[in-house]
C-alpha cells in the first residue's frame, strides 16, 4: 500500500508541474497586464519600470521556475488589478466555493446513488420511469439555463429563496461560513442544486446501469437460491460490486464541480474563486488566473488519489493483485 501511495504521489507531482507549465505559458500570451494597470497614457519608461518590478522582462524559464518555487510556498504573486496578494484573495473567497462544492457533491452522491438503486430495483414501476424521464432535464440542459430557470421559479415567481449573493455569513475563526444560519442555507440552496444537478443525474443513470448489470450475474442468482433477503442481496452484494466503476466517474465529476463552479457562481453572483477567475480574465490578472488553474489541478489530483485508494477498500482483490505485481518487480 505504501508503494501504491508513493507511486500515485509521484504521478500527482508530475501532473501538477504540467498544469503549472500550462497555466504559466497560456497566460503569458493573453493580453498585456501593464496596459491595464497603468492605462493608455503611461509613458514607456513607466511601462518598462513596472515590467521590471513584476519580473516580466526575465527569461521565460526563469519566470517559470520562480513561479513554481513561489507556488510551493503558497505565494502566487500580487494581483495586477487590486495589488493584494493572490493567496489572500483566494483564502477570502475559497470558503464560499468549498461550501458550495461540498453541498453540491453531497446532494449529487446521495440522491444519485439512492435514485439509481431505486430505479434499478423498481425499473418497471411508474415512479422509476418518471424519474428516468425527468433526469433527461439534468443531462440535457446547460448549467446556466438550469440556474436561470430555478431563479425564475423559486426567486421571482414564488419568492421563496434569494436569487443571488451569499447571505448569513458568520466567522468561525479564520473561516467564513453560511452553513450555521438559516439565511446562509437559503442563499446556498439554489446554487447547490444548479451545480450538482448534472452530476446527480449522471451518477444516478450510471448506478442504475451498473446495478442492472450486476443483478444479472451468477453470484446474485446463487445468493437468491440460498434464500438471502432482498435487502441483503441488493445492498450487501449488488451495490458493493456496483460502486467500483461508479467511483471512477463520480470522482471525476466531483472534481469538475469545483472547476465548473465558474458558471454557477457567475449566474448567482456567488462570491467564490470561480467568480474571482471570471473577473481576473476580464482584467487580464495573470497571477489570479494562474493560481486558479493550479487550485483546480490540485483538486483533481487529490480526488483521483482518494479514488484510487477507495478502490482497494471496496475491492480487496485489487490490493492483492497490486501487491503481487510489486513483489514480482
Amino acid at each position: 500500500m505504501i508503494w501504491i501511495i508513493f507511486n500515485r504521489l509521484t504521478q500527482a507531482v508530475f501532473v501538477l508541474l504540467l498544469v503549472a507549465l500550462v497555466a504559466f505559458s497560456m497566460f503569458r500570451f493573453v493580453g498585456d497586464p501593464v496596459s491595464n494597470m497603468l492605462g493608455q497614457e503611461a509613458t514607456l519608461a513607466d511601462r518598462e519600470s513596472l515590467r521590471d518590478r513584476l519580473g516580466l522582462n526575465d527569461a521565460l524559464p526563469v519566470q517559470y521556475f520562480r513561479f513554481v518555487a513561489d507556488a510551493v510556498q503558497g505565494d502566487f504573486g500580487v494581483s495586477y488589478r487590486t495589488g493584494e496578494p493572490v493567496a489572500d484573495l483566494i483564502a477570502h473567497r475559497l470558503p464560499a466555493t468549498l461550501e458550495l462544492a461540498l453541498v453540491s457533491a453531497i446532494l449529487a452522491l446521495t440522491l444519485g446513488i439512492v435514485l439509481g438503486v431505486y430505479t434499478a430495483i423498481r425499473r418497471r414501476g411508474v415512479v422509476a420511469q418518471l424519474i428516468m424521464a425527468t433526469s433527461l432535464i439534468g443531462v440535457s440542459l446547460p448549467t446556466f439555463l438550469i440556474g436561470v430557470l430555478l431563479i425564475w421559479v423559486f426567486a421571482v415567481e414564488l419568492g421563496w429563496l434569494p436569487s443571488f449573493g451569499r447571505a448569513g455569513v458568520i466567522q468561525v475563526g479564520d473561516w467564513s461560513t453560511g452553513l450555521l444560519t438559516l439565511e446562509g442555507w437559503r442563499s446556498l440552496l439554489l446554487p447547490a442544486i444548479t451545480l450538482g444537478l448534472y452530476q446527480m443525474t449522471l451518477i444516478m443513470r450510471l448506478v442504475r446501469a451498473e446495478m442492472l448489470e450486476v443483478l444479472r450475474q451468477d453470484f446474485i442468482k446463487f445468493a437468491r437460491a440460498r434464500g438471502l433477503s432482498q435487502r441483503r442481496i441488493y445492498f450487501g452484494h449488488a451495490l458493493k460490486n456496483t460502486l467500483v466503476p461508479v467511483i471512477t466517474v463520480a470522482g471525476l465529476q466531483l472534481g469538475s464541480i469545483v472547476a465548473f463552479s465558474i458558471i454557477t457562481e457567475s449566474v448567482f453572483q456567488w462570491p467564490g474563486v470561480g467568480l474571482m477567475f471570471i473577473n481576473a480574465v476580464y482584467f487580464v490578472d495573470i497571477p489570479v488566473m494562474s493560481a486558479y488553474l493550479l487550485l483546480v489541478g490540485v483538486v483533481f489530483v487529490v480526488i483521483n488519489l482518494v479514488v484510487d485508494l477507495l478502490y482497494f477498500w471496496i475491492d480487496p482483490r485489487l490490493k492483492t493483485g497490486s501487491l503481487a505485481k510489486g513483489s514480482r518487480a
